[in-house]
């Protein structure tokens, strides 16, 4: 049997825990950003403001809840059961582990998509294309069945490695900024209201990963402490490179030509030390999208793993091999990663994924609201709770919810409607696992 001391070492400790979060919150996405808020002006950063605050404190949610549960694996489904029982619980494992997997296939695509860039043959041959992103999916996902302090080595080099460019361009570009790219302040013809809106409603998604740190909670070291600072450093340090580099980029290039760039941050740099640091910013992108995508292979085993453990999804998934690791849960989730992703490559199915992905997301909202929901309802419960903090608790419950709760209906009327329809198709899975307890009731 191992001592402490062993298992110890095994465990994600802050700087890998944290990376964790900065990993799976910046992707590919945040990349692209600046060239869709082009259109509403400068007053697209107080639409990052908003967001940002909206991230902080559904951070806040589950780095205190992360407190109050610190040592059991399941992040947002563990706090539902706990809060509302295990249907509640079961839809939030269900959508959110649909979205997961979704997501990776998004983000293979994107990163094979990006490495286009030094390798053109990808963009024109489909079956090589095909190929070296299920090669990627694969060895991504030997590296999460090897260990979780090996994915979290790898989440940490990868981490570092995509926020160097980011941070060069955010803190660097503020030197060459043009205040006339910020004029007139608010573009989009629109109320400042509106456009503030429209802006929170495209920048709150590149803030999806914020609760990673939470999921492999038994995997941490000291929970009770790592996640908590992990997951609001992790935040605070994404919400900085995001606004520092929206606003760099926004005021290195005039509006009207960054409405129309392909890859905004590396025409930021090339405008500034010339067509040789658009390599540096296209690999840098690569780098984000494989760290990404290994950060999510790694949850992508954890959720259905606790949930399989209370018996709400199949047994399978709770398998660990001999070095603690869920590897036929993330083994499965990846082969419909790959499915997925082959369909993305398929004409025909390529506007259906894309629908698919943008429904994924909306599923991970779910987990949001019932976790703001939980951790309110924990703080009524406890009576030895001082009244100040129980305040102070509710106030941060409500904000995190209703901000939850606007992002789904910023979502879009369609999308709500098929996401809506998403989840309650799992039902018929969790009546089929729960057969079982009904039998036995009746005998």
């Amino acid at each position: 049997m191992e001592n402490s001391d062993t298992a110890g070492q095994k465990k994600l400790g802050l700087w890998m825990a944290m990376a964790l979060v900065v990993g799976n919150m910046i992707g590919s996405g945040v990349f692209f950003l600046p060239s869709s808020l082009a259109a509403y002006g400068g007053i697209s950063i107080l639409g990052w403001i908003f967001s940002a605050a909206g991230a902080f404190f559904l951070a806040l949610v589950f780095s205190k809840l992360s407190k109050l549960i610190p040592d059991i694996s399941g992040g947002p489904y563990v706090y539902t059961r706990a809060g509302f029982g295990e249907f509640a619980a079961f839809l939030v494992a269900w959508g959110y582990w649909i979205s997961i997997w979704c997501t990776n296939a998004g983000i293979a695509v994107a990163l094979v998509s990006y490495l286009s860039v030094f390798v053109p043959v990808l963009a024109t041959d489909h079956l090589i294309s095909v190929l070296v992103g299920l090669g990627v999916i694969w060895l991504l996902t030997w590296v999460n069945t090897r260990g979780v302090r090996e994915a979290g080595r790898m989440q940490l080099i990868t981490t570092i490695l995509k926020i160097t460019p980011l941070i060069i361009i955010a803190v660097g570009g503020l030197f060459y900024l043009d205040p006339a790219n910020f004029v007139p302040f608010n573009l989009s013809g629109e109320s400042g209201f509106s456009a503030v809106t429209a802006t929170a409603t495209l920048t709150l998604f590149a803030f999806l990963g914020l609760e990673c740190a939470t999921i492999p909670a038994g995997d941490v070291a000291e929970p009770e402490k790592t996640i908590p600072k992990a997951t609001m450093w992790g935040t605070a340090i994404t919400i900085l490179v995001y606004i520092l580099g929206t606003v760099a980029v926004m005021g290195i290039i005039p509006p009207q030509e960054l409405q129309t760039s392909n890859a905004p941050f590396a025409d930021a740099a090339a405008k500034i030390w010339g067509n040789g640091a658009r390599q540096l910013i296209a690999a840098g992108v690569i780098i984000s999208t494989f760290g990404a995508l290994n950060g999510w292979i790694l949850i992508q085993g954890q959720i259905p793993m606790a949930a399989a453990k209370d018996r709400l999804f199949p047994g399978i998934f709770k398998k660990e091999n001999r070095r603690g690791m869920p590897g036929i849960g993330i083994v499965i989730s990846s082969i419909l990663v790959s499915v997925l992703m082959v369909m993305n490559f398929t004409k025909g199915l390529a506007a259906a994924f894309k629908f698919i992905i943008l429904l994924s997301t909306l599923t991970v909202l779910v987990p949001y609201l019932f976790s703001a929901a939980a951790f309110s309802l924990f703080s009524f419960r406890d009576k030895k709770l001082p009244k100040r903090s129980l305040v102070i608790n509710t106030v941060i419950g409500l904000i995190a919810f209703g901000y939850s709760l606007w992002a789904v209906a910023g979502s879009g009327e369609e999308i709500v409607y098929w996401g809506f329809i998403l989840l309650m198709a799992g039902i018929p899975f969790y009546v089929w696992l729960k057969r079982g307890e009904v039998e036995e009731v009746r005998k």
